[in-house]
């Protein structure tokens, strides 16, 4: 039997990336998904595919820093797939960056709307309908950067995720007795759409050095962080609330 059967989940940033090879690991482990972002075209293409190798999925384009959007999106679950068991936050970016001296007000507010306050909206809304199925299990992507590294630049992108952390931990605190599990994923680098087009504008030798920093000495693919999503998705981690996961490939720890 599939892992996820008879669960419908709700992805966002589900365009391209970690989101992308999620929605699609779900949808072959039997959930239905509710695939989000602001792609219409690219969300379109990865239903296409999902229902073509026999899955349920449909898109919703929109805004994450949007709290109607949070709304249509469980929205949609319910009316379409009949409640919500799943949520993977995951939209992001990496935001305004520069020194703390110089990433303007409007930068920093808007970087965290982006990755904290829209995680706390897709919540707000998640959790009434998990509740309504007896339970569920929230995901949410934070990053290693802001909870075990701090790299110079990116006070806003550390801040949001290091965030992300404490909401999560505080909603496990708050619904593990009404069958809610909260758990953050911290994936390293990982080999994405998005970070790939940032290489070209990189200095010489960008890319080798950001491997280099891993113990594992690579990045990761998508397909390897969506596998520690479905974990933390499924019964397999029944037992697992609060958790901040590091999934890093070991640039936590690597000192050579």
């Amino acid at each position: 039997m599939s892992i996820l059967a008879d669960k419908v989940a709700i992805i966002t940033g589900a365009s391209s990336g970690i989101g992308y090879a999620t929605a699609t690991l779900f949808a072959r482990e039997g959930a239905k998904v509710v695939v989000a972002g602001r792609r219409q075209a690219e969300l379109d293409a990865l239903v296409e595919e999902i229902e073509q190798a026999g899955g349920n999925a449909i898109a919703v384009a929109g805004d994450v820093k949007d709290e109607t959007h949070a709304k249509a999106l469980v929205d949609t679950a319910v009316g379409r797939f009949g409640g919500l068991d799943l949520a993977f936050n995951n939209a992001g970016a990496s935001g305004a960056m520069g020194s703390v001296a110089d990433v303007t007000v409007d930068g920093w507010r808007d970087t965290l709307d982006t990755n904290l306050t829209s995680a706390f909206l897709g919540a707000k809304y998640q959790v009434p309908a998990m509740l309504g199925r007896g339970g569920g299990s929230l995901i949410f992507t934070s990053s290693f950067m802001g909870a075990t590294v701090g790299f110079p630049g990116m006070a806003a992108y550390a801040a949001s995720k290091a965030g992300l952390i404490g909401l999560t931990r505080v909603l496990a605190a708050e619904l593990g007795a009404k069958g809610i599990r909260a758990n953050a994923i911290l994936p390293g680098g990982t080999d994405t759409p998005a970070n790939a087009a940032n290489l070209p504008d990189a200095p010489a030798g960008t890319r080798g050095f950001i491997e280099g920093l891993h113990a594992l000495k690579r990045l990761a693919r998508p397909e390897e962080i969506a596998q520690s999503v479905l974990y933390l998705a499924s019964d397999s981690s029944s037992f697992i609330t609060g958790v901040a996961l590091l999934v890093d490939g070991g640039v936590s720890i690597t000192r050579t």
